[in-house]
Order: structure tokens, then C-alpha cells, then sequence
């Protein structure tokens, strides 16, 4: 990663508390010469419905780890939206950039069966349609921060790569992707009471400053105002079982001239080793197990801010029923307009450069639709 853009991410204003992403105020104007990267599965709602939505979901956290990687860098502004991914870079970067995104897009096609649109566009670009890229850190534990994207920028960036603009083309086969640290080993995290809601809010055009105030209230009502509240996750962290149910797709992110079969025959055991070894809390050397755990539901991205929040909370039925007739009553009136996908439970993809270092990240989404599926709901 160039200098530049370790600069600026390292000077962004960090806010300890999530409800600041609703303050304009506490965000920096990215730079004119900067890039967009953007990327998003095609087709993902019918992919997630017959059966593939952890494929779906590494696709879009296998965009944020292969760039890191690629840049040799965690803090790179990103923000991961299910079925894809979104990050700025400065221009020093673009030629890494485009190569991580275009192995992705190999990769995605090769490997998951999928088809993964990618671009890279011109911050100045994007201004001179009338969007702003402005973008803010949000603290999620004392090990990494996330980052909230405000002006309209980002979201203009994936109408324009939906429109076949600023396409990034595949790599040639076998250029695969630096996707080391990859997984998806833990089990559904499943509620014990309720269900698992993904939601989408963005202020409706004629809000006129209103939203500000109502995703306050909205934060409020599902328990999220407040750092680290309103999480799904256990506080003591996820559960696995073995062998995981990811197995196939993390021996496929895997790098290496070894058939697919030996592949999965290595994360076998070594998933085998790593099950064991949390399950009984066995420390080994600097790795302390629960303290493993514990920091999985601290770095778990629940809630995030792209032009409007989205998030996704653990509620009963009757907290489901007050939330709908709330974001009900606000499209009424035209304050904001949004999308829910409601399901049984909720799955982690994850990026861990390091098991002995804190700062590894846990990307959680619903199981049934998620992100993409609040987004689908949304426009109807």
C-alpha cells in the first residue's frame, strides 16, 4: 500500500461510538485522485436461494482480503455489503488494485461458479455526476475499526459498474488471488429465541435532513446506539462443529499447484486440529483460545453505514413487529425507505491474517438472503 494511502486512512477522526456515522460532521472528503473499487455477485439472490450462500459471501469477503493482501495492509477503507464488497485506494495503487479485482474475478468464476462484476472508478468521476465520496473509521473493538461511507458515492460507483462501466476483465486462468487467511469454519450462528433480520435504511429523497433523527430512533428500537451493543453474536464467541461446512470452498482459496482433493484433504486435518483446540480452550504458546473467541464477536461487522445502515440484529417476534411498523410508518411519511430479509440464522466469513493477533476481522450476514436479499426487498 502506497504511503499516501496509509496516511490518510491512519488520520481519519475515529469515533468510538457507531451512532456518530450519522453525524456529517465526522467525516473526511476523500481525495479528487483517488479510485473506487467495487464488485458485487451477479445473479446472487438466485445463487443464495439454491443453496450457495456461503459461496455468495466469500466471494464478497474473498474481494476485501485478496486487496489487503494484495497491498500488504489492513487498513484499507472497505465495507462488505454480502454479495460484495467496496474499498478506495490511492493512485499509487490502482495497478495492485486492478490486478487483486481481476484475479477475484477469475477466481469467483473458476472456483465458486459464480460471476463476479468488478470496477474501479475514478473518485473525480464520481463528483462530477454530483456524488461526494466522504468516509469516516468507527471503532469496532481495541484491536481494528470498520469505516462509514457517506454522500452518495460509493452507491452511485455500483449503478455504474451494474451498467457495464469501468469494468475490471478477468485474469487469465490460474492467476489466482492472494487469498490467505480466508475462511468460513464457524456454524450458523442461530438464535435462541427469534430470528435473524437483515436491514437496509436510506433516507427517501424528500427527507430533507430528516433521516439523521429517525436512524437514531431506528438504532434506539433495536438496541444499537451504544459501541458494541445489539450484536447477535455471543459475547463468548461462535461455535464450531467438524468438519465444517465451508471445508470445500476454503481449500478452493487456498494457493498452490496442489490438486483440489489434496487441498481439501489439508484443511481436513488442520480444521480437525484448530476444532479441537478451541473447543477444549487448549493455549499454545500466544494463542489463548477463549481470548480467540471473545474477539471473534467483538471484530464480528453486524452494523455499518454505506449512505444509510444496514444491519443485522437478533429479534423475537414482537420486536420484529415494532421495528416493521416503525420503518412502515417512516416510508409513509417519506423519511426513508427500506428493505428487510428475515431468516433463521446468520452465517461468519472471516479473514484471520493471524490466529496470535487480535486484529482478525469477522464478516456476518443472514443465511437466507441477507444483505442482498433487504436490497431486492427494498426496491419493491
Amino acid at each position: 500500500m502506497s504511503i499516501e494511502s496509509e496516511n490518510f486512512t491512519r488520520s481519519l477522526p475515529v469515533s468510538a461510538e457507531f451512532s456518530a456515522v450519522l453525524d456529517e460532521e465526522s467525516y473526511r472528503r476523500v481525495p479528487d485522485d483517488w479510485l473506487i473499487a467495487v464488485t458485487d455477485v451477479v445473479s446472487s439472490r438466485k445463487a443464495i436461494a439454491a443453496g450457495h450462500y456461503k459461496a455468495v459471501n466469500m466471494a464478497g469477503v474473498g474481494v476485501i482480503s485478496a486487496l489487503m493482501n494484495a497491498l500488504g495492509t489492513q487498513t484499507l477503507p472497505y465495507i462488505f455489503s454480502g454479495d460484495g464488497a467496496a474499498a478506495i485506494c490511492a493512485p499509487e495503487d490502482r495497478e495492485t488494485v486492478a490486478d487483486a479485482l481481476a484475479r477475484m474475478v477469475a477466481w469467483t468464476r473458476d472456483e465458486l461458479g459464480l460471476e463476479l462484476r468488478a470496477a474501479l472508478i475514478p473518485v473525480a468521476d464520481i463528483r462530477a455526476e454530483g456524488y461526494d465520496v466522504l468516509v469516516q473509521a468507527v471503532r469496532v473493538s481495541d484491536a481494528i475499526n470498520n469505516f462509514a461511507f457517506h454522500g452518495g458515492g460509493l452507491s452511485r460507483a455500483e449503478t455504474l459498474m451494474k451498467a457495464g462501466k469501468y469494468g475490471i476483465a478477468a485474469a487469465s486462468a490460474g492467476d489466482r488471488p492472494d487469498l490467505t487467511g480466508l475462511s468460513c469454519r464457524w456454524s450458523p450462528i442461530t438464535p435462541p429465541h427469534g430470528k435473524i433480520v437483515s436491514i437496509i435504511a436510506e433516507p427517501d429523497k424528500a427527507a430533507e435532513g430528516r433521516f439523521s433523527d429517525v436512524a437514531q430512533r431506528l438504532l434506539a428500537l433495536i438496541g444499537m446506539q451504544m459501541a458494541g451493543a445489539g450484536s447477535p453474536m455471543p459475547k463468548e464467541g461462535p461455535t464450531g462443529t467438524w468438519p465444517p461446512e465451508g471445508l470445500g470452498l476454503e481449500a478452493r482459496a487456498m494457493r498452490g499447484e496442489h490438486p483440489l482433493w489434496l487441498r481439501k484433504l489439508g484443511v481436513y486435518f488442520w480444521t480437525l486440529f484448530s476444532w479441537f483446540v478451541i473447543r477444549f480452550e487448549i493455549n499454545m504458546g500466544s494463542f489463548n483460545a477463549r481470548h480467540y473467541r471473545e474477539f471473534t464477536s467483538l471484530n464480528t461487522d453486524y452494523r455499518k453505514f454505506q449512505d444509510g445502515l444496514r444491519v443485522t440484529a437478533s429479534l423475537g417476534d414482537s420486536e420484529l413487529a415494532r421495528l416493521t411498523d416503525f420503518l412502515e410508518g417512516e416510508r409513509v411519511a417519506k423519511n426513508l425507505r427500506y428493505g428487510l430479509c428475515v431468516q433463521d440464522s446468520a452465517i461468519l466469513t472471516c479473514y484471520v491474517p493471524s490466529v496470535t493477533s487480535d486484529t482478525h476481522f469477522h464478516f456476518l450476514d443472514g443465511a437466507g438472503g441477507g444483505y442482498a436479499g433487504a436490497a431486492e426487498n427494498m426496491k419493491s
